[in-house]
């Protein structure tokens, strides 16, 4: 089992910076690939990002790749998010999301892949 909690949302303006965290519980966090999922008021949820257990492998969605950047410290059980550049079509409940799967690559886009997730935390950004 793993508990996920994130921290680090609120309201910033367009063009700022934020960095979410996501706290796991758990004495095996790193053989887990961590992502960040979004949702918006009225759309479906939307893969954000995903790192490998290791850290070394990341897998960006296009609306993102450049402004944010994911990463993971194994030793304090954390994934962060860091955002730059903001814009208001950010504006979700990020969630965190841990996958104990080995599958391809590609499938760590999808919601289905992972097991456990946080209860979401949330970004605003105004114009």
């Amino acid at each position: 089992q793993v508990q996920l909690v994130e921290s680090g949302g609120g309201l910033v303006q367009a063009g700022g910076s934020l960095r979410l965290s996501c706290a796991a519980s758990g004495r095996t966090f790193s053989s887990y690939v961590m992502g960040w999922f979004r949702q918006a008021p009225g759309k479906e949820r939307e893969f954000v990002a995903a790192i490998r257990g290791s850290g070394g492998t990341t897998y960006y969605a296009a609306s993102v790749k450049g402004r944010f950047t994911i990463s993971r410290d194994n030793a304090k059980n954390t994934v962060y998010l860091q955002m730059n550049s903001l814009k208001p079509e950010d504006t979700a409940v990020y969630y965190c999301a841990a996958s104990g799967l080995t599958v391809p690559g590609s499938d760590y886009y999808y919601a289905r892949t992972y097991g456990y997730w946080g209860q979401g935390t949330q970004v605003t950004v105004s114009s």
